[in-house]
């Protein structure tokens, strides 16, 4: 039998199911003077480049959604339990 590729690119998506290394793990999170987007170290797509800028506005967005939307929720609670119920009659 032939062996299959364990990395490569399939309709220009890169994978990689090679066993991970602590030290791929870590140097391809952190690859200065690249792009915001690199290779994932394992499995398929891509991931964020934590040495790049752009990628901790995007982390600090994505944080202020996520708390935005758990602080929101308990206030909505709050007003469903206040109102009371509408009967809608149809002819």
């Amino acid at each position: 039998m032939t062996d299959k590729p364990q990395s490569g690119e399939l309709f220009g998506v890169p994978y990689n199911f090679e066993r991970p290394s602590l030290k791929r793990l870590l140097s391809s999170y952190w690859q200065p003077g690249e792009r915001m987007l690199v290779e994932k170290p394992f499995g398929v797509g891509y991931t964020l480049n934590l040495a790049n800028w752009r990628s901790w506005i995007v982390l600090a967005i994505a944080g202020l959604l996520v708390y935005q939307e758990t602080s929101g929720s308990d206030e909505r609670e709050e007003t469903r339990e206040d109102e009371e119920p509408v009967e809608v009659i149809v002819d």
